[in-house]
């Protein structure tokens, strides 16, 4: 299995209910897109202080490498990941992808 994490720095603009809107798109990728087990989402809860701006973010948990690599280029997840990408501050650099072996 794969734990497949994004951090977001969303742009501060961002309502608490376009903020649900997009994590909900997230969420919605399980109905279309097989391999998906699960997905959480949610802001920071740690208490460190160390998270460098990205207060946001989901993880998807894949049954495999070869579904999570389906899903990256999958035409729903790209327009979703397209979606997120312009809700960042900084565009790419308003992310942090980190994938695990479960």
């Amino acid at each position: 299995m794969i734990l497949h994490c994004v951090f977001l720095r969303l742009k501060s603009a961002m309502t608490q209910d376009e903020k649900k809107a997009l994590f909900e798109s997230v969420a919605a990728l399980q109905q279309v897109i097989p391999g998906i087990i699960d997905v959480k989402y949610g802001p920071n809860v740690s208490p460190e202080g160390l998270h460098g701006g990205f207060v946001d973010g989901f993880a998807v948990t894949f049954e495999s490498a070869e579904a999570r690599d389906a899903y990256l280029v999958h035409p729903q997840h790209v327009a979703v990941g397209e979606r997120i990408v312009s809700s960042t501050d900084g565009g790419l650099a308003g992310l942090l992808v980190f994938d695990l072996n479960l």
